[in-house]
Formats: C-alpha cells, structure tokens, sequence
C-alpha cells in the first residue's frame, strides 16, 4: 500500500542460465502475478521468459510452493520496511504528515501501478489461501495502527482515530481499483486525493 522500493523489473534480454539467482526467479513470478494474477505464475512460463530450462529453478527453489512462499514473504518484508519508514512524522504538521502518507499510498506512476497491481491479486489470492489471507490481515492491521496513530496527533479521541484510520484505509483500497488501471489518468489520483484529504483528514481540525 504504502508505496516501497520500486518493484522489480524482468530483464528484456534472456540471461543466461549461469548468471540466474533467486532474485530473477521472484522478479519474474511477481511480474507475472502482476500481468496475469497468480494463476499465471507457473514455473515452465517463468522458465520461458528468462530464457532458461525448468532445471534451473530447482537450483533456488524446492518447488512452485517454495516460490510462491518467498515471493510473498519478500513482499511482507518491504510492507513492513515501509510501514516503519512512515512511523517517524514527516512534517510537524499533523495534518501536513497524512497528507504526504496519502499521497505515498496513492503514488501512482509506472513502478507504483505494478506495486499496486500485485496487491490486488494477492487479495484474490487470500480469497482462497488461509496462510495469505492470515498474512493480509498482519500487513492490514499494522497499516491501521501506523493511520491510528497519524490521526491521534489530531483528535485526542481514541475511538474516533481508530474509526478514521479505518475509513481513510478503505478508501485507499477503493482507490486502489481505479489506480490500477494503466489507462486511469493523473487527474483522478489527484482528485481521489483531494477528496479523500478534505473529507477525512483536514475536516477533523478544529
């Protein structure tokens, strides 16, 4: 949600079968998760588009599970870094600082729309899988405690910054459906993010 590191990029030419690493591997299972969900993360089309044999993945991984086991843990991992880049305010302003978090978790560019593409499927994922679904809930319940904390530094209230941050969450997650899209404009990120600072964010200001 809140953006991380720029998601990784699949190299264009094929690499050979000797420089191959895990990271290829899982660079090339998160684009195609990305493209196709995670139903187009098979290891014989993976293995196609880096230009290699099915023998090379068993090198790095035990098997498809293996795979789709550091792959999700990779992306737990940079939620979790960037969940605790954002505990530090970013401005003295309370106000200001939800502001520049919304506007992170909204970021929506090239490497962003990625990011953003692959939460969707594994929301779809977690539909089916008891493990992801418990690992979604992880990530989701500290980002509520990360947005819970932005908004007690502007009601003194506890329920009502917990009631916010659970607002100002799923509207994020709402935004997201519009934002994934590679034709949705620079125009509707701007206003989803006016709307959403207006309503949530600059209204609860005395």
């Amino acid at each position: 949600m809140v953006p991380s590191s720029a998601p990784p990029q699949v190299p264009s030419a094929r690499i050979a079968a000797a420089r191959l690493n895990r990271d290829h591997w899982l660079d090339a299972a998160f684009a195609a998760a990305v493209e196709h969900g995670f139903e187009g993360v098979r290891v014989l089309v993976l293995a196609d588009t880096l230009g290699v044999t099915r023998g090379s993945f068993y090198w790095h991984f035990k098997d498809h599970a293996d795979l789709i086991a550091a792959l999700l843990e990779r992306w737990r991992a940079a939620e979790h870094a960037s969940n605790q880049s954002f505990q530090q305010p970013r401005s003295e302003d309370p106000v200001k600082d939800l502001e520049l978090l919304l506007d992170a978790a909204l970021a929506h560019g090239g490497a962003d729309l990625s990011n953003m593409r692959f939460e969707l499927a594994l929301r779809g994922l977690g539909r089916r899988d008891a493990a992801v679904a418990a690992m979604l809930l992880e990530v989701d319940q500290a980002r509520m405690a990360l947005f819970a904390g932005k908004f007690a530094r502007i009601t003194p209230d506890t329920k009502t910054a917990i009631d916010l941050a659970a607002l100002f969450y799923l509207t994020i997650v709402g935004s997201f459906q519009a934002l994934s899209r590679p034709q949705a404009a620079h125009p509707t990120k701007q206003y989803l993010t006016d709307i959403i600072g207006r309503y949530l964010v600059k209204s609860q200001v005395p």
